[in-house]
């Protein structure tokens, strides 16, 4: 089959050539050809802070995990922004009004899109990675009724909307959109991870809030009413 070089994004970030994909290659070796150079497939051995400044791509060694099939399948196939300032914000800020800064869109490019085979090849090999790692209990998240408190939590008394848009129509943030969350995520995951993010990254920015276990089974309950066909 001739391959034409044309000019893609990588799968969740930055610019670069690659070749148009077909539906020969299965997931694992789509992932290790087209996406291993920019996003880490294995656990990092160098899980240092210079690696977290300079990836090029997010960490996808627990995606199996972290992500729902349906969604991830379709957002390959026709990606959103999930981070408006790229997987590194500090390359997307520039001077704003006052005293706020702003996100330069043109610092934060497009996403590749794969056709439809590709996408659900792709999908079950991430999907595979990281389900033996230990990182998330089965059952973490204990779903209850709905809580009037939980929203409350995510908007205001724990400062998650500060860095993370609960609402597509808000203003950019400098974490990750989460108004996609219900569908995009596993909510074994969101527990975990608002539980204690650098048993994840031990780097990473998001900070551990010591929260009780009420309030993370809040909060992780109204981040799963959040999906994108109407976000609350």
């Amino acid at each position: 089959m001739k391959r034409q070089r044309v000019r893609l994004t990588m799968l969740l970030g930055t610019m670069f050539l690659l070749p148009t994909l077909g539906t020969a290659a299965s997931g694992p070796e789509i992932l290790q050809s087209q996406c291993a150079s920019c996003h880490a497939l294995t656990k990092p051995s160098d899980a240092n802070i210079d690696r977290l400044w300079s990836r090029k791509g997010p960490d996808l060694w627990y995606a199996g995990v972290k992500f729902n099939k349906d969604w991830l399948v379709q957002w390959l196939q026709s990606p959103t922004v999930i981070r408006p300032a790229g997987v590194m914000y500090r390359n997307a800020v520039k001077p704003g009004e006052g005293t706020t800064d702003a996100i330069d869109p043109g610092q934060v490019p497009a996403h590749m899109k794969l056709a439809a085979a590709d996408a659900g090849a792709v999908a079950d090999a991430l999907l595979a990675l990281g389900t033996d790692a230990g990182l998330v209990q089965k059952g973490a998240f204990q779903p209850a009724a709905p809580n009037a408190m939980a929203a409350l939590l995510f908007n205001k008394l724990r400062g998650c909307s500060s860095c993370h848009a609960g609402k597509p129509d808000g203003p950019p943030h400098s974490g990750p959109e989460l108004f996609t969350a219900g569908d995009r995520l596993q909510p074994d995951y969101v527990v975990e991870y608002t539980r204690d993010p650098q048993k994840f990254d031990p780097h990473v920015w998001m900070p551990k809030l010591e929260l009780n276990d009420g309030d993370i089974q809040k909060l992780t309950g109204y981040l799963m009413t959040l999906k994108q066909a109407g976000a609350q």
